[in-house]
């Protein structure tokens, strides 16, 4: 009987060509007791993994190079967050990274946005967002132009029982800075968080 507080089984899988040069990684999950949410979860790995491939240029003549990766930050507790990485090269002075991440309910199946971690009407965006104004200004952050706050589907994904809501290259920063992160503790947020969504089953230590 498989223990829903055991990591789930995750094994990699590689897309490989040489002209151009690309070589991409993404996790499958495997194992789980009911087949359907197996494959339900990775569909969906499979689908935003497709969608980013082609964003970057997968099938653009000018590409000449494409490294995708993949972190997982949360596997425990029926939970399962991670973050693909695509970079590619099409010329010019420097490549462009993005990054997609998913959050599941390995019991289920679902996919988490960003607005289903919480209640109804909890004003989740206001309040995310003075958290990551102030730290903004805390941690000196060259933002290319006045934080004006996060969107209702920001990316995001969970890592160390603290949600982390970040921003993609250019989105609010240079270049330079790259990926902006903005962890925030659970228990911070305890009460607008939905409860049995993944931020409740992860706030006990």
């Amino acid at each position: 009987m498989w223990n829903l507080d055991l990591p789930v089984h995750i094994e990699t899988k590689h897309i490989r060509k040489s002209s151009p040069k690309i070589n991409v990684y993404y996790p499958i999950v495997t194992k789980l007791p009911h087949p359907h949410i197996e494959k339900k979860i990775n569909d969906e790995i499979i689908s935003t993994l497709n969608k980013l491939l082609i964003e970057q240029g997968f099938y653009n003549e000018n590409l000449e190079e494409m490294i995708g990766q993949y972190e997982i930050k949360t596997n425990e507790r029926g939970i399962l967050s991670l973050s693909l990485l695509v970079y590619s090269f099409t010329g010019g002075a420097h490549g462009l990274t993005l990054v997609q991440s998913l959050t599941f309910d390995v019991t289920t199946g679902k996919q988490y946005s960003l607005k289903e971690l919480f209640k109804q009407d909890s004003q989740y965006v206001k309040i995310l967002s003075e958290m990551i104004g102030k730290k903004i200004v805390e941690w000196k952050v060259p933002i290319l132009e006045e934080f004006s706050g996060i969107r209702p589907d920001q990316d995001f994904y969970i890592a160390d029982h603290s949600l982390v809501i970040y921003f993609q290259v250019y989105e609010i920063t240079p270049y330079v800075y790259g990926f902006p992160y903005f962890p925030i503790a659970i228990k911070d947020i305890e009460n607008i968080v939905r409860p049995d969504g993944p931020l409740d089953k992860l706030l006990p230590f």
